[in-house]
């Protein structure tokens, strides 16, 4: 693991957040911002400042470090609390209304070239 992000309680439902992460899970950092910056959903607004923030980690973490070899190696959103409210229906009956929050984590790392593996020194 080179970086890591979490934003807690973003304001947006974690179903509609897990549509935009899966386009991006395993993608260079460079690809992952660019589809992100271009997608027409609300959640990549969210997904997009998280990925980012990852990036300036990892760059605060080791300012040598060469950002075209860094990729998504996971991606992930919990949920978070749930607000409920009620709102008056027909016949006087109350309806709740549940506004749902999220947690989103993204985990950066060094893809190794591909000649080489782990094990070799």
């Amino acid at each position: 693991m080179v970086a890591r992000a979490i934003a807690r309680w973003q304001p947006i439902a974690p179903r509609k957040v897990r549509l935009v992460a899966d386009l991006i899970r395993n993608k260079t950092v460079k690809e992952a911002l660019d589809i992100l910056r271009f997608t027409p959903k609300r959640a990549s607004k969210f997904v997009y400042k998280v990925v980012w923030s990852a990036l300036a980690n990892a760059r605060y973490k080791d300012p040598s470090l060469n950002e075209e070899n860094l990729y998504i190696k996971r991606i992930y959103v919990d949920e978070g609390g749930i607000r409920y409210w009620i709102r008056p229906r027909a016949m006087g009956r109350a309806y709740r209304i549940r506004h749902r929050r999220c947690h989103i984590t993204v985990i950066l790392d060094v893809k190794q070239p591909q000649g080489q593996s782990q094990g070799q020194s």
